[in-house]
C-alpha cells in the first residue's frame, strides 16, 4: 500500500492531483479528472458524492485501502477523503499498483489502460499535426494546378 500512497504523492508533486471535495467536484465538472480515489473510512456522504462527480465528468471511481489520515499524510495534508488524479499516466499507474494488490482492481485497471492508449495515440497524433505545421506541409502541394 506504501508504493500506491507514494505515487499518489508523487503525482501532487507534479501538480496532476486535486484534493477535496470542490476541487474534486471542479476538475470533474471539467472532464479532467481521470479516478476518483476516496478513502476506505470517508463518511457516506463524501463517497456519494465522489460517486456523482465520477459519473458527472465520466471518470473511475476507486475507495482505496487507505484511511483519511494516510491519504491525507502522503498529500501533505491532515486527513483527506477524495482525491482526483488528473494525469492518465499516473491514474494507470496508481491502478496497475492497486490491481496487483487485490484482484477486485482488475477490471478498472483494463479500462484505464485502455484510455491511457488513447490518449497516448492522441498525442502522438497532434504531434505529428504540429510538425507538418511547422514545416509547411499543405494540403494539397502534390497537386497540380490549371
Amino acid at each position: 500500500m506504501e508504493h500506491i500512497l507514494s505515487m499518489i504523492g508523487l503525482a501532487k508533486k507534479a501538480g496532476r492531483v486535486e484534493i477535496g471535495e470542490e476541487p474534486v467536484g471542479a476538475a470533474a465538472r471539467a472532464k479532467k479528472a481521470r479516478i476518483i480515489l476516496v478513502a476506505s473510512d470517508a463518511a457516506p456522504s463524501s463517497a456519494r458524492r465522489a460517486a456523482s462527480f465520477a459519473e458527472a465528468g465520466s471518470c473511475l471511481l476507486l475507495t482505496i485501502p487507505a484511511d483519511k489520515d494516510a491519504l491525507g499524510s502522503c498529500l501533505g495534508r491532515t486527513s483527506v477523503a477524495m482525491a482526483a488524479v488528473t494525469d492518465i499516466g499516473f491514474a494507470d499507474a496508481i491502478v496497475k499498483k492497486l490491481a496487483a494488490l487485490d484482484e477486485s482492481y482488475r477490471d478498472v485497471s483494463e479500462q484505464l489502460a485502455v484510455k491511457a492508449k488513447r490518449a497516448l495515440e492522441r498525442r502522438q497524433e497532434q504531434a505529428r499535426h504540429e510538425k507538418n505545421l511547422r514545416r509547411g506541409k499543405k494540403r494539397g502541394e502534390g497537386r497540380k494546378t490549371k
